[in-house]
């Protein structure tokens, strides 16, 4: 084994910098390595701080072997793509499905499970509780059983106006002229072209002459008269009624802001949200969200619950949550661009600008972000989707998006199966498309530490990602308990995969819905070598790699007595 040290020190003001590279040759091979990268010993020397860097590469791993037990627990359709694909081939964006009637059964869900999808979205506007209950128990039994990894979201109803029913079990199309009565009356059974509206107010500030819209467009009626605190409306653009389908008004071609204000969270929700909390879900979707005390205030519900470990996403689908964006992103653990919904509140040509620009700002403050609804919209109906709803996927993908879901293609639809595979095929073929016509620019980062560790973590992540490219190493692996320095990794989109080894299973499902990384399992000890030493004979022995394989290694694992400072390292390995 050739191993190479190159020690430094290096001034700190307020930043670090890690730009200037050395190079070396090793075996006659010329590579780069960083100057800035520790292990890291910190001293105050007058009013100047320095910083010892040490950066190692070692070449032919061949330490002694370290007897292992156990395995590394890998999801089985990783697994699988490791052995075909080898590093590089492995799927980075992550793939969420929404469980409903269509993919509910065990059966159902292996099969999607089997398909690539990585967290399963439960939508509590839909379905009892016991049925929720009912996948949730399925999915766990599919992970401890079958070897798989999927995390469990839920999303909530939030307060919204929307159908209650229209007296039958699917959709009611509503034709052209067609006249259609929407009331706050509750009636059990179906009434012809009657819809029930689930807030009692929803017509306050209403006129004749005033749009109303399901769903974002997928029918459109004008209001031809009020009838008390009813609506009857005429079908100016004939399409299908779903149950609880959303509402929404315009009024010469702008939205109607209601006058009245409906909390983010119901009371439904909450019962909703204690549910979630006693199945041991991983995340709950706020529906709505318009500021960021709406997120603050679900987490200090969770602390009081113990529950820190589940993650609240913020929600963007209205006007009031682009204006707030920053600071509902930083307030939340994640962001899902609710496209369906967020159309209904801003123009059309609006939306591709806006995603992107919520993209990026997720990226910037290392939030993941997740791309929904319509993505194939057509599948729900027909086995292939539309040329456009490719073209949409993969814009997505080039966005570097952390995952993307299927709402009504998976729930509902006729070939949730074939949805999911094409977004798996899309998603393969853009990253490696991405990777061979090297459009992978290092993203110019917003510092988010503030203590001096916490700023030489992001920087390390920030090396390690460009040292990863520059020398095209076949993986990157991170040893971490509470997955900050995998989700940094993450946020620079690397060329390799991720693969996050963490003592902690919450720490697994939580870093399952982020962009490359593979989330493993293990045990941690406080000696990093025997960490290393031990992975990668497990990772040998399961046949996952093969000899010549270089591995970049990251760590954030602290001795209990030690300082965050001291053992956060790189190190490169070849697999021999």
């Amino acid at each position: 084994m050739a191993i190479v040290s190159d020690t430094s020190k290096v001034f700190i003001n307020n930043k670090i910098s890690c730009s200037v590279l050395s190079k070396k040759q090793f075996f006659g091979v010329s590579v780069c390595v960083p100057k800035i990268v520790p292990d890291v010993r910190i001293r105050s020397r007058a009013k100047a701080r320095f910083v010892e860097v040490k950066s190692t590469l070692q070449i032919n791993l061949d330490e002694k072997n370290v007897s292992v037990n156990g395995n590394l627990g890998f999801d089985v359709v990783t697994e699988k793509e490791l052995k075909e694909k080898g590093f590089l081939g492995l799927r980075k964006t992550k793939l969420i499905c929404t469980i409903g009637p269509a993919c509910s059964s065990l059966e159902d869900l292996e099969r999607l499970a089997l398909g690539g999808m990585n967290v399963a979205r439960l939508n509590m506007c839909h379905n009892t509780r016991e049925w929720h209950s009912d996948v949730i128990r399925n999915i766990k039994k599919l992970n401890e059983e079958k070897g798989f990894c999927i995390s469990l979201m839920i999303d909530t109803e939030g307060s919204q106006m929307y159908m209650v029913d229209h007296g039958v079990g699917s959709s009611v199309k509503a034709e052209d002229g067609s006249i259609w009565l929407f009331t706050i009356e509750r009636f059990e059974g179906s009434r012809p072209f009657t819809v029930q509206a689930y807030y009692e107010g929803f017509s306050e500030g209403i006129k004749v002459g005033d749009e109303l819209v399901i769903d974002g467009g997928m029918a459109t009626f004008e209001v031809i008269e009020k009838v008390g605190n009813d609506l009857r409306c005429k079908c100016t653009d004939p399409g299908l009624l779903l149950p609880r389908a959303k509402i929404s008004f315009w009024r010469n071609g702008k939205l109607v802001e209601k006058i009245f204000e409906l909390p983010t969270l119901s009371t439904k929700d909450w019962t909703d949200i204690d549910f979630g909390i006693s199945e041991g879900v991983d995340f709950i979707a706020v529906s709505f969200v318009n500021e960021a005390s709406d997120i603050k205030l679900l987490k200090n519900y969770l602390s009081t619950k113990s529950s820190e470990f589940i993650k609240v996403l913020a929600k963007v689908e209205s006007l009031e949550s682009l204006k707030n964006l920053e600071d509902i992103v930083e307030a939340s653990d994640g962001i899902m661009v609710a496209r369906g919904d967020l159309g209904v509140q801003i123009p059309l040509e609006q939306i591709p600008t806006v995603q992107e620009e919520i993209i990026h700002i997720c990226r910037q403050l290392n939030k993941p972000v997740i791309v929904a609804s319509q993505l194939l919209e057509s599948m729900v109906e027909y086995p292939t989707p539309t040329r456009a709803e490719v073209a949409d996927v993969s814009e997505a993908v080039r966005q570097y998006a952390d995952a993307l879901m299927l709402s009504g293609e998976s729930a509902i639809g006729l070939f949730g199966d074939k949805a999911l595979s094409v977004l798996r095929m899309v998603s393969n073929r853009l990253e490696l498309w991405s990777r061979e016509e090297n459009k992978q620019i290092l993203l110019s980062q917003r510092q988010l530490g503030v203590s001096l560790p916490e700023r030489i973590a992001e920087q390390i992540c920030n090396c390690a990602v460009e040292m990863a490219n520059n020398l095209g190493v076949d993986a990157i692996f991170v040893y971490t308990r509470h997955g900050n320095m995998a989700s940094l990794l993450s946020r620079n989109r690397p060329n390799p995969p991720i693969f996050a080894f963490t003592d902690r299973s919450c720490t697994v499902k939580t870093l399952n819905l982020q962009w490359g990384i593979v989330p493993l399992l293990v045990e941690l000890s406080e000696d990093m070598e025997h960490n290393i030493r031990k992975t990668f004979e497990l990772v040998k022995t399961s046949g996952m790699v093969k000899n010549g394989d270089v591995v970049l290694v990251v760590s954030d694992v602290i001795p209990s007595s030690s300082t965050h400072s001291y053992f956060q390292s790189i190190k490169v390995k070849t697999i021999a």
